[in-house]
């Protein structure tokens, strides 16, 4: 597969071109690829982000890095 990746002025990568010969079998292998899905969230939902966001702005000391949330996870199971 030969991509072409396209950037802006400044040099950041903002999208890639995909040949169409390669498109085409990317939609044999993978059904349902062209098809673009959308996703409501609930109000509730993002009240809940905003309320954690809110928090963690407050006290970001007590905020886990990722591997440290995961051992803790681990030894609950």
């Amino acid at each position: 597969m030969k991509l072409q990746y396209i950037a802006d002025s400044e040099g950041i990568t903002t999208g890639v071109y995909i040949p169409i010969s390669d498109w085409e079998e990317l939609k044999t292998r993978f059904k349902g690829i062209e098809e673009e899905e959308t996703y409501d969230i609930p109000e509730w939902h993002k009240d809940v982000v905003l309320s954690r966001l809110e928090e963690f702005k407050k006290n970001p000391e007590y905020a886990l890095d990722f591997e440290s949330a995961m051992d803790d996870l681990e030894k609950n199971i």
